[in-house]
């Protein structure tokens, strides 16, 4: 399981959704080898003036991935790069204007489907 959450101003970033979750997304299949059909994100848009990132330009994104445990240092490293180049290329963001955090959560601490995550037949692998 991987569920991205997107931090961003409303006002640069509401028309681009789209595109940036499917670049979000294409890090994820191609560093952890996700399914292509499973896209879990969900897109929190501030106003302006709750956003406060000095120093930072106005496409500033801060994105949280919370996943499963179980992905080697260098799928993390993957992914980070991955998602760095996706997303800093396709919108022409600097690299100071975007903040990744992976955030891993054990397999049974997830209620899935009404299941705890372990006893959850999933259709990949979580150890990457």
């Amino acid at each position: 399981m991987g569920q991205f959450k997107v931090y961003g101003r409303r006002s640069e970033w509401i028309d681009r959704r789209e595109a940036l979750s499917d670049q979000l997304h294409a890090a994820l299949v191609s560093a952890w080898q996700f399914p292509q059909e499973k896209r879990f994100q969900r897109f929190l848009w501030m106003d302006d003036d709750d956003l406060v990132a000095p120093q930072r330009g106005p496409g500033y994104l801060v994105i949280e991935l919370v996943a499963f445990t179980g992905r080697s240092p260098e799928a993390k490293r993957e992914l980070i790069r991955q998602v760095y180049t996706r997303v800093c290329g396709a919108f022409d963001l600097p690299v100071a204007d975007l903040e990744l955090v992976i955030l891993e959560s054990p397999q049974m601490n997830w209620g899935i489907r009404g299941t705890s995550g372990d006893e959850l037949a999933l259709g990949y692998t979580v150890t990457v």
